[in-house]
């Protein structure tokens, strides 16, 4: 026998020696150990805090979680609706997905014990299978330790003092560096994509700025919309309201990241060279498009892609409808508009500026010579304030002002300027009042915090000096001798509780009459479109819900099924992306019913 076969019969009699001694293991739970303050046990997860972005799941190299549904959580702008599980037989502890957690909904706790002889329990979800844990919390982020970057590259603006002296472009966009910077803190979770109506690809695109791959940024902000630089300045960016950073920092600036993706690209004909589009061949099909604004463009560009043949009847001598002549051009410069229109021309779009369909040419023309109708209206005409006096000279809505000024021409609103509302149409006249030295005040019923203006936009009044009265009701514009605006009279106004939880409504204070001088008053209380293109005798197919908005199904078809509708006069919203998605949603409508049909 050799020396390890005796040595192998004899080792475990060596176990004898053991007996009486103390053991060097315990048996649980008959003794816990207190673990360090940030000790990294067990995970959990605050279910009502987090909003499933699922930047755990993606930076955990383990792949020990995943993102999954549960019953009890809805899915909402700024909340996918899934929660994260964990896999403890994959997890190694290193805290990672604590670390990247944007809103600090996730966190490990002091509870390190779990023992069970089904390996299926070791699959958990945290929150739920641990109610309890938000009590044992150890290791956790804050916006100090976290590896998510919470503060905004700061964008570089004129001087509110300055900029009123011009129409200068009071943005000025991002350098490249700025713009590599601000594209990092993009952690991809997609949350933007969904709210954004015309869903672009935001992750895709900031991350392309991210890597220095500008020209593949362009490539897939085209993709879906070919109005990009529009959006990239005055976009309403409800995708930075659900951004996942923003809920305990400031959400990356994704329309500041769009502008500088497109600048990158300082020509139409540059634009074509990068996003180098395919045509295809005509399909023999016509289409005629009523509007050049956003709808009627983005509607015109990708049929055009698509092999149709487009032409744009545009009532205007510029394209770009209420971008063009509602948007002042501090906001929006001409130049942006044209570079992007003239990029649509050159793939073949063709529009007939100076014809307004029902007066140029009739509608029932254009149904004639066309296999589809696209009708892509804004919202031209201004609702009236419903005061005494509000028809005299020196009263207009602020649509008719901002379009005078728009054109190139010229109105005089004298020294002091009372604007009536709240949205960002108010907040343009005043400002627009105000690079032509008057002294503006802006009337609104509400609070500040009430008003539907952009927050930038009210904030950019502010700098400019912009007096905004909250709080006040108008009630009567007051003439003077010479039949013109003299004062406007408003009443001061309480903030009520309303009973069914909505937001607060205003109330006269009775006896609160208050005179304010004034040379020019500026209605901005809301707009509503122009039907006077569509005849009587297409009414019974084509309806105008309320005499306001046109009906139509998701592929935006009226109910005459050669002719579809989207913009302002379809979408609620009334915004620029909106109207945007409305085009791209009926592109496929239209290839759905002339050519798969």
């Amino acid at each position: 026998m050799s020396f390890f076969d005796l040595k192998g019969l004899l080792q475990p009699l060596t176990g004898i020696r053991q007996f009486g001694k103390k053991p060097h293991t315990i048996k649980l739970p008959d003794l816990l150990l207190n673990t360090a303050d940030r000790y990294r046990g067990l995970h959990h997860n605050d279910l009502e805090a987090c909003i499933g972005c699922g930047n755990c799941s993606t930076i955990c190299q383990n792949e020990a979680i995943d993102m999954i549904n549960l019953e009890n959580i809805e899915h909402k702008d700024g909340d996918s609706g899934l929660r994260p599980r964990v896999d403890n037989g994959r997890c190694c502890w290193c805290a990672l997905c604590v670390d990247v957690c944007p809103t600090g909904s996730l966190n490990l706790t002091k509870d390190y014990i779990f023992t069970s002889e089904d390996a299926n329990d070791f699959l958990w979800i945290p929150g739920v299978d641990n109610p309890e844990g938000n009590n044992n919390l150890s290791f956790t982020s804050d916006t100090n330790t976290s590896l998510s970057m919470y503060q905004r590259v700061p964008m570089r603006e004129l001087d509110g003092k300055e900029r009123v002296k011009s129409f200068a472009e009071v943005v000025l966009g991002y350098s490249e560096e700025e713009a590599r910077r601000e594209a990092q803190r993009c952690i991809s979770c997609g949350l933007c994509t969904n709210v954004c109506p015309d869903h672009m690809h935001i992750p895709e695109y900031i991350n392309a700025i991210a890597k220095g791959n500008d020209a593949d940024a362009l490539k897939i902000i085209y993709d879906n919309n070919p109005f990009p630089e529009m959006c990239g300045k005055v976009c309403t960016r409800r995708c930075e309201e659900v951004c996942a950073i923003e809920v305990r920092g400031e959400a990356v600036a994704i329309r500041w990241l769009k502008r500088y993706a497109t600048e990158t690209a300082p020509t139409a004909e540059k634009i074509k060279e990068i996003v180098n589009p395919v045509i295809k061949e005509s399909n023999g099909f016509k289409v005629g498009i009523i509007g050049a604004g956003p709808a009627g463009l983005t509607a015109s560009y990708y049929l055009a892609l698509r092999g149709f043949d487009v032409t744009i009847y545009e009532a205007q001598a510029h394209a770009g409808g209420m971008t063009m002549y509602g948007i002042p051009k501090y906001r929006f410069p001409l130049d942006s508009i044209d570079k992007q229109v003239d990029y649509m021309k050159s793939i073949g779009v063709k529009i007939k500026y100076n014809t307004k369909v029902g007066k140029d040419i009739s509608f029932e023309d254009l149904y004639k010579n066309n296999d589809a109708i696209f009708a892509g209206i804004g919202f031209q005409n201004a609702w009236t304030l419903g005061i005494e006096n509000e028809d005299i000279p020196g009263s207009i809505p602020a649509v008719d002002y901002l379009n005078i000024i728009n054109r190139g021409d010229s109105y005089d609103v004298g020294k002091k300027v009372v604007v009536i509302g709240g949205g960002n149409v108010a907040i343009d006249g005043a400002r627009v009042s105000k690079r032509y030295g008057a002294d503006v005040t802006i009337l609104y019923r509400r609070r500040v915090e009430d008003m539907p203006a952009d927050w930038e936009e009210i904030e950019g009044a502010e700098d400019e000096d912009i007096h905004i009265a909250t709080q006040t009701i108008p009630t009567r514009i007051i003439k003077g001798d010479d039949g013109k605006v003299k004062a406007i009279e408003y009443l001061k106004a309480n903030m009520v509780a309303d009973d069914k939880g909505g937001r607060p409504r205003p109330v006269a204070i009775e006896g609160s009459e208050t005179i304010l001088e004034c040379d020019t008053v500026i209605g901005a209380i809301g707009q509503e479109a122009d039907y006077s293109w569509l005849p009587e005798s297409f009414k019974d197919k084509i309806e105008v819900k309320r005499g306001m908005m046109i009906v139509v199904n998701e592929f935006n078809q009226t109910g005459d099924h050669k002719v579809f509708a989207g913009g302002d006069a379809v979408n609620k919203t009334a915004d620029a992306i909106s109207a945007i998605a409305d085009g791209y949603a009926a592109v496929i409508g239209i290839e759905n019913y002339l050519v798969k049909k």
